[in-house]
């Protein structure tokens, strides 16, 4: 039988206690740092991203809505892309009050969950905006890098 080294067990007890504390301290740090960022939440929550866009579009806060854009815009067939910021704010009318009066069907519309990473608007044409059952006009959002973006606009007929 061999004799316990005490220093040696007291050593490794006290090395396991120190990693037990500074993992604890880790997690809680973690915490504190993630409930005094809401944003770290924000980015993933689209109830949160829609409530500003929203208010955006409908306000009319084009370098807002700019901002919460991911570029190139995908549009409907035989319209190009909308390449950067620049283009974005030069054709912002023909995105949301072409086809669609954005402003007026983002004021009550549902948006479509289509998967985790996408969400969908449906909008009616503006000639004839309280037919709900006819609303071809799709404004998509995906989730990105950095959070919720609009993405794209399509005309779901053509």
């Amino acid at each position: 039988m061999t004799p316990i080294n005490t220093n040696k067990a007291l050593s490794e007890l006290n090395s396991f206690a120190s990693i037990r504390v500074i993992r604890g301290q880790t997690w809680l740090a973690g915490i504190l740092i993630l409930s005094l960022c809401p944003n770290a939440f924000a980015q993933t929550d689209f109830s949160t991203f829609w409530k500003k866009f929203r208010s955006a579009v409908i306000a009319g806060n084009k370098a807002t809505v700019a901002e919460m854009t991911k570029f190139p815009v995908s549009m409907p067939y035989l319209q190009k892309a909308v390449k950067n910021k620049a283009d974005f704010l030069r054709r912002y009318n023909e995105i949301f009050k072409g086809e669609a009066n954005a402003a007026q069907c983002f004021a009550s519309a549902k948006p479509r969950k289509e998967s985790a990473r996408r969400y969908e608007i449906y909008c009616p044409f503006k000639e004839t905006p309280d037919d709900r059952e006819n609303a071809p006009i799709r404004f998509e959002f995906e989730l990105t890098k950095s959070g919720w973006k609009f993405a794209g606009l399509d005309n779901i007929n053509e």
